[in-house]
């Protein structure tokens, strides 16, 4: 039986910061409000998703802008436009990613993806980055009635992969991912590459992956280890 690794998507294997920084930005200024995000500054608050970046974006807004109610929810729709009409102008893989997925699929292990993007605008950028293959599933925001930290979705993307939960890891960046880790019962490898670096540690995850270089080995050695288990 082999195992199955799982990846998050934004902030893991490609850094989508700009990307979704320019949706947001797209959403402020049909209001005539400007550019009020950041790409490099805010690249945090663009992992926390949409709502989050509208959030920002109208808390900075001139205090006499008049931000209707309903706002909110208007624009997330029209971010979600915004974004999927141009996904992958300045998305890239992060550093040895695409390297690692090769090398994973080679040691005949199953990937899959579980990430809080719908599943649609989730499809279109791992096509556009040219992985989509690799996955054996993919499970987003709106592919089931819950999304991450709930473990139903973790387990939807490794069972859809036809994997084995027991037999599982996820890979992730962000707290979300630490916690969906956890209440799926399965390991969890937080990249210390991503939007918070080396300071992500102070979740305690099973694994700090410092590159996707290391990726390989580290489940090599897992995999070697679970089945002394078995």
């Amino acid at each position: 039986m082999t195992g199955t690794v799982v990846f998050d998507l934004d902030g893991t294997l490609a850094d989508t910061a700009a990307d979704l920084v320019a949706a947001a930005n797209g959403c402020f200024a049909s209001r005539g409000l400007g550019a009020l995000l950041d790409p490099v500054a805010d690249a945090r608050i663009a992992f926390h998703g949409g709502r989050a970046m509208l959030r920002a974006g109208y808390a900075r807004a001139p205090a006499d802008t008049i931000i209707p109610p309903g706002a909110e929810d208007e624009d997330f729709l029209r971010l979600l436009d915004f974004y999927a009409e141009d996904i992958a102008r300045h998305t890239r893989l992060y550093d040895g990613a695409g390297e690692a997925l090769e090398a994973l699929r080679g040691a005949e292990l199953i990937l899959s993806v579980c990430t809080n993007k719908p599943e649609h605008l989730a499809e279109k950028l791992l096509q556009a980055l040219g992985i989509r293959d690799h996955f054996a599933a993919l499970v987003g925001a709106d592919t089931l009635p819950v999304r991450k930290p709930d473990p139903l979705a973790y387990r939807a993307a490794v069972e859809r992969a036809g994997g084995h939960v027991a037999r599982s890891f996820l890979v992730g960046d962000t707290e979300t991912d630490l916690r969906t880790a956890r209440a799926a019962g399965v390991k969890v490898a937080l990249i210390g590459f991503g939007p918070e670096g080396p300071g992500i540690s102070r979740l305690g995850p099973d694994w700090l992956l410092e590159d996707f270089h290391g990726l390989p080995d580290l489940a090599a050695q897992w995999l070697a280890s679970d089945r002394k288990t078995l």
